[in-house]
């Protein structure tokens, strides 16, 4: 057994979770072991008692309490990313520097394990990504698995950091496009609706879907949170459907899709929240426009605007659209090049 070791948080490991920076520290020590040395008050943080989930800073003293001596580690679990994902994940790269990767998410890759994806995600196959670098990217944000889009991850701890940061502050700029039923009016306008999760868990519940509240009544809903949406009309097609932008205010689960079907125009192609009598929870059939067009969901992260997390230059990184929402533009006779840069300008 070790003695009682008070270690000081370093540059760089800052702004994370305890059990994260003790795994980190002493890999053989399980989670449940770090969870029982806290609630026994073993482990503590300026001589405080904490939680695993306590968020630490630098230059916080952490008391860590004798510890079984140290073998030969057994060898680093990795999920192994075969050569074709490898290829795949790499090609979705759309932006690359020493700090911070961008990817074109495609449609159907989860983000994160959870989704029945087994280790097929981008979190996993970011070991792809490590390129010259020792470990592999952090995620810093998400997109649901049938969101294809912009998402960017850090490539070392302080990117990681600051990028989570800015987000967190609303310090960054996400423009989606959809297609959506109907044509939504004024083609310029806002959502303020609340969003709480519905109750219910697995295939006999709503699961993760969100309900609308209006904005008179968050304050007296229970686990409400406020919500706001930018949106513009940019092209219709007659009263059948339209090509919207949307930027979200904040960043809540679901956000855009449920504001959308809320005021009457679901996304196209999303079964959890179109309202569509073939409706089938999550892949697709919901608000379907019909015809040639794809049943696939039909919501982009088109761009993101943020600050370099070394320079400080603003950087913008900008998706092409997926193959299923490419072969709707051209069904439609749209080009991605009739859509300003900005469509929120009148609103700033």
């Amino acid at each position: 057994m070790s003695r009682v070791q008070k270690l000081i948080v370093q540059e760089g490991d800052g702004d994370q979770r305890l059990d994260r920076w003790f795994k980190h520290e002493f890999p053989l020590i399980s989670q449940g072991r770090i969870e029982k040395m806290c609630r026994k008050g073993d482990i503590r943080v300026d001589g405080g008692r904490v939680k695993g989930s306590t968020r630490i800073e630098v230059g916080q003293e952490i008391r860590i309490p004798p510890l079984p001596d140290e073998k030969a580690p057994p060898p680093p679990k990795r999920t192994r990313v075969t050569d074709a994902d490898a290829k795949m994940i790499r090609q979705c790269v759309i932006y690359r520097d020493d700090h911070v990767i961008a990817l074109n998410k495609p449609p159907g890759l989860a983000v994160q394990g959870g989704s029945g994806q087994a280790d097929r995600h981008v979190d996993a196959l970011s070991e792809a990504l490590m390129f010259d670098m020792d470990e592999k990217p952090r995620l810093v944000h998400r997109l649901d698995r049938d969101t294809s889009g912009v998402l960017l991850l850090a490539r070392t701890r302080m990117a990681a950091k600051a990028l989570t940061a800015a987000m967190r502050h609303r310090e960054t700029r996400k423009i989606y496009w959809a297609v959506v039923a109907g044509v939504p009016t004024p083609y310029l306008g806002e959502i303020k609706y609340g969003l709480v999760k519905a109750g219910g868990h697995g295939k006999s519940g709503e699961g993760e879907k969100m309900i609308a509240v209006h904005p008179r009544d968050i304050d007296d809903t229970p686990g409400a949170k406020r919500a706001h949406t930018l949106y513009a009309t940019l092209y219709r097609v007659a009263s059948r459907a339209s090509w919207v932008a949307m930027e979200p205010v904040t960043g809540r689960t679901h956000q855009l899709r449920a504001h959308m079907a809320e005021i009457g125009h679901p996304i196209a192609g999303d079964g959890k929240y179109g309202g569509s009598g073939q409706e089938n929870q999550g892949d697709g059939w919901g608000a379907q426009i019909g015809g040639l067009i794809s049943k696939k969901l039909h919501l982009h992260a088109r761009s993101m605007t943020f600050e370099h997390p070394e320079t400080r230059k603003p950087i913008t990184v900008t998706a092409e659209l997926p193959e299923h929402m490419a072969l709707t533009w051209d069904t439609f006779g749209w080009t991605e090049d009739l859509a300003s840069d900005d469509p929120f300008e009148s609103l700033q």
